[in-house]
C-alpha cells in the first residue's frame, strides 16, 4: 500500500481527532491536509504510520486552537462549533464515546479546557490511545498526560447532564417539535420545552441573529411559533437531519440553499437547548449558503 492509500485509510480518524480538538470542520480539514503534506515530505517511512499521523494532526490542531482562542475572544455573539452532519470515523467498540464527544454540548465543554488538556482528553478518552502514544503526540511525559486527563475529566464531569433521553425518545420528541414549529403551535412547543430552556444563535456578526439568548419555555414558544410560519410562507423548509449526533434540522430557502442548522439538546424528555448556527462562514461545508439578510428583510415585510 502506497503512502497515499495509507493516508486515505486513516483520513476519517485524523479528521475526527482534529474536529474534536478544534470544533471547526474547515480548520479540521486544513489540519488533515497539512498532516498529509508533512507525511508526504517525510524522507523515511514512519515505523507506525497511524501513530505518526495522529501525532502530526494533533500537534497541528493544538497550534491552530491556540490562535483560534484569540479570534474567538473577539467573536460577535455566542460561539457555537461548526455543525457536523456526519462523523466519518466509526469504531463499534468506541461508538458511545465517539457519539457523546461530538455533541455540541460536549464540544462546548471541551472549550473550557486548555489546548493540551483538550488534545490529551480527546486522544485518551475518546479514541483510547495509550498513554505512551498520547505523550508522544503532545510532547509531554506520561505522568504529565495522566495529570492532564484527570483535570480534563473533572472539568468535563462538572458540566455533564445527569440524565439524557435515549436515541428513539429524542428522535420522537424532535419529530413532534419540528411538526409544531411548522404549524406555529405555540402551546405544543411550550409543552415540549423545559421550563428553563434557552435558544442560542450563532451569526458571528455576519447574519441576522438574536441579540442575546432567549430563555424560558413561554418566551421561546411565542418567538418560534410566530417566526416559523412566516418562514414557511417565504418558502423556507426544515429538513430533519442529525447535527453533531443530536436531533436537528437544516433550514433551506426556496432555492434549496442552506439558511441555518438547528440542533436540539434533549434532557429529561424536554428540549433543554436549541442551538442555531446561521453564520455563513460555518455553513459552506453543508451546501450552498442562502442570503440570510435578504430573507430577513422579506420576513420583516411579512409582519
Amino acid at each position: 500500500m502506497g503512502r497515499g492509500e495509507e493516508f486515505e485509510a486513516l483520513r476519517p480518524l485524523l479528521f475526527s481527532i482534529a474536529y474534536r480538538v478544534l470544533g471547526s470542520v474547515a480548520e479540521a480539514e486544513d489540519a488533515v491536509q497539512e498532516a498529509w503534506l508533512r507525511y508526504a515530505a517525510t524522507p523515511v517511512e514512519p515505523r507506525n504510520v497511524r501513530a505518526f499521523l495522529a501525532t502530526t494532526v494533533t500537534r497541528i490542531a493544538i497550534d491552530v486552537l491556540r490562535s483560534a482562542r484569540v479570534r474567538r475572544e473577539a467573536y460577535v455573539g455566542p460561539w457555537i462549533p461548526e455543525p457536523l452532519l456526519t462523523d466519518p470515523y466509526e469504531d463499534p467498540a468506541r461508538a458511545a464515546e465517539l457519539a457523546d464527544s461530538v455533541s455540541t454540548a460536549a464540544l462546548l465543554l471541551l472549550e473550557r479546557l486548555s489546548p493540551l488538556e483538550r488534545a490529551v482528553f480527546v486522544l485518551r478518552e475518546v479514541f483510547d490511545f495509550g498513554f505512551p502514544e498520547v505523550a508522544a503526540a503532545v510532547g509531554r511525559s506520561e505522568a504529565a498526560c495522566r495529570q492532564l486527563v484527570v483535570r480534563a475529566r473533572r472539568h468535563m464531569a462538572e458540566g455533564r447532564p445527569r440524565f439524557a433521553a435515549d436515541r428513539r425518545e429524542r428522535e420522537a420528541l424532535a419529530a413532534r417539535f419540528f411538526g409544531a414549529l411548522r404549524e406555529g403551535d405555540v402551546a405544543g412547543l411550550q409543552s415540549m420545552l423545559a421550563a428553563d430552556a434557552t435558544v442560542v444563535g450563532d451569526g458571528g456578526g455576519k447574519a441576522p441573529q438574536l441579540a442575546r439568548p432567549i430563555a424560558g419555555a413561554v418566551n421561546i414558544a411565542r418567538l418560534l411559533g410566530a417566526l416559523f410560519p412566516r418562514m414557511a410562507r417565504a418558502a423556507v423548509t426544515l429538513q430533519p437531519h442529525e447535527v453533531n449526533g443530536e436531533p436537528g434540522a437544516i433550514a433551506r430557502d426556496r432555492d434549496g440553499r442552506v439558511l441555518h442548522t438547528m440542533a436540539l439538546d434533549i434532557l429529561d424528555g424536554r428540549v433543554q437547548t436549541i442551538r442555531i448556527v446561521i453564520n455563513p462562514d460555518k455553513l459552506g461545508h453543508v451546501g450552498p449558503v442562502a442570503d440570510a439578510w435578504a430573507l430577513n428583510e422579506e420576513l420583516r415585510r411579512d409582519r
